[in-house]
């Protein structure tokens, strides 16, 4: 992939501005972000980009937070160039990125109690297709500048585990993104930014320095209204697995009940190539107060009684 000079120049003067704009234009006009199906609906609102330093020492703490396999991004560029994690460049950073889901979608999935609209299901399924072509044209443009660049989640070595807790993959994205200051955990499992927790995430490790986005949160579960105190447990009305309570979810019973009704999925489809249209019914996302914002930032200055310190996987 080739940049024009000037295109070049904005990469030097400020690497993390050229970064995300070539997100943000990406989604803007990639065919892979509309529904062509549905005259060209755009799935995605325009992302919000944020970094982490690929040495930060919280992606060491996530083996204990959530595997021992769970990998740094050291390991994971690693591992793509078939290298030793001494061998990669003394400075890395992580591009994590935040995909809101566009308001038409969310809006239909507040009626649904069981099974997810037609619209969620095709943005859940055609949407993370987009999520995959935006990992590749990242990758693509930085390697062509010469740099190294690796999204895990494409890598052959990226998997999906389970343990004596639960199921749980070797490079979360949500934990990505919560590094990288987007936001914080909810009770659902979630993430809630400032954009609340309907969104998915995307990441790109790379040899191209850039500024650490800070971590301004109190603890990491400091956007949940359930954690700060306030009675709230909408996520846990919201799913019809009963995979949500007070302890948290529970990712096996969630799944258990995705794969029960995937007997659906043809009612779904709208009669389009849709193979796994009950990937994710997303119901505690919708209809909930951090559906698409940030509900404790109104809450500043108020006491927060159940704050924990605490990240789990």
């Amino acid at each position: 992939m080739r940049l024009t000079a000037k295109a070049k120049e904005r990469l030097q003067s400020d690497p993390a501005r050229f970064v995300g704009q070539i997100i943000k234009d990406f989604a803007r006009t990639s065919p892979a972000n509309r529904l062509s199906f549905l005259g060209d609906y755009v799935m995605w609102d325009e992302p919000v980009v944020r970094f982490a330093d690929g040495d930060d020492p919280i992606f060491a703490e996530y083996k204990r937070i959530i595997a021992p396999d769970h990998l740094t991004p050291r390991e994971a560029l690693a591992i793509a160039y078939q290298k030793g994690p001494q061998e990669m460049p003394a400075r890395l950073s992580v591009i994590s990125w935040i995909l809101p889901a566009a308001e038409e979608a969310r809006k239909s999935n507040r009626e649904e109690t069981r099974v997810p609209s037609r619209l969620w299901s095709h943005s859940r399924w055609y949407g993370e297709k987009f999520n995959d072509a935006l990992r590749a044209y990242v990758v693509e443009l930085l390697t062509g500048l010469g740099y190294l660049a690796v999204a895990p989640v494409l890598q052959p070595f990226f998997k999906i585990s389970a343990n004596e807790k639960e199921l749980y993959s070797n490079w979360s994205e949500r934990h990505i993104a919560y590094a990288a200051g987007h936001g914080t955990f909810s009770l659902s499992d979630g993430l809630i930014t400032e954009h609340g927790v309907a969104h998915r995430c995307g990441s790109v490790v790379t040899s191209l320095v850039l500024p650490a986005s800070p971590r301004t949160a109190n603890s990491p579960y400091s956007n949940c209204l359930f954690y700060l105190g306030i009675e709230c447990r909408a996520c846990i009305k919201r799913c019809p697995a009963g995979a949500i309570t007070e302890k948290g979810h529970d990712k096996n019973k969630c799944s258990q009940y995705l794969r029960d009704i995937g007997y659906l999925a043809q009612t779904l489809k709208d009669g389009y190539d849709n193979e796994r249209s009950v990937a994710g019914c997303g119901l505690c996302q919708t209809k909930v107060p951090c559906e698409f914002q940030n509900p404790a930032a109104r809450l500043k200055g108020k006491t927060r009684r159940k704050e924990t310190g605490a990240i789990e996987g």
